[in-house]
């Protein structure tokens, strides 16, 4: 059910996105991107019921499906990023496969985890529309990916870093609760384009709305 970068030079990662699992918005350069694009991608869409079940059996395993994913996130909330195991970033990936989302291109120093300058715009109106009252009481998973050079190590621990950097901005410039940020980092394991590993499209950072209103926080 799950689905859930390093060159040398100037660093680029994408908050990847889709509204839904069949339907998709990217949004590329900076420059193109506002806090609507942003919370129009974000907001959550109406449940679909079924076809072959009725209306109550259809809201009963819902509120099942809600709870269990409910209890998961909770078990992740506060957890450093490098804390968590292969299977919790897995099922991580896995429920985030179905909630919205959206790709913007934030750039990053050489190297390093710190925002270009580039690319304050893009953060800045990501965090607008974070704190915005039409997506309160969401928990949004920020998760960074790389490309397919260099080690794996190095890697993984590149996209923690960035994931977290962005988590740290937004707690300290847009008054997010931490709670509601869940970081988590996949390296190079997930390639948005696995014939060429190399592109740029491939380093990213994943902002998802996981839509849980009603976890306990």
């Amino acid at each position: 059910m799950i689905r859930f970068n390093k060159s040398f030079g100037l660093k680029a990662i994408t908050i990847s996105a889709a509204l839904s699992m069949t339907a998709g918005l990217a949004l590329a350069g900076d420059n193109n991107v506002t806090t609507g694009q942003i919370l129009d991608a974000l907001k959550p869409k109406p449940a679909t019921r079924g076809l072959s079940v009725g209306p109550q059996a259809d809201t009963t395993a819902q509120a099942k499906e809600q709870a269990k994913e409910a209890t998961f996130l909770n078990t992740v909330r506060n957890r450093s990023t490098r804390s968590l195991s292969t299977g919790e970033r897995e099922q991580i990936a896995e429920l985030a496969a179905t909630k919205p989302k959206i790709d913007l291109e934030i750039q990053f120093d050489y190297n390093s985890a710190n925002i270009a300058k580039t690319s304050m715009s893009s953060v800045q109106a990501l965090g607008k529309a974070l704190s915005d009252p039409a997506l309160k009481g969401s928990t949004f998973v920020v998760a960074g990916h790389t490309d397919a050079i260099g080690g794996e190590e190095y890697n993984q621990g590149l996209s923690e870093r960035r994931a977290d950097t962005i988590k740290k901005y937004l707690m300290q410039n847009y008054g997010l609760n931490g709670t509601d940020l869940v970081t988590v980092g996949y390296g190079k394991t997930k390639l948005k384009d696995t014939a060429n590993g190399a592109d740029p499209i491939n380093r990213r950072v994943q902002v998802v709305n996981m839509d849980t209103k009603t976890a306990s926080k």
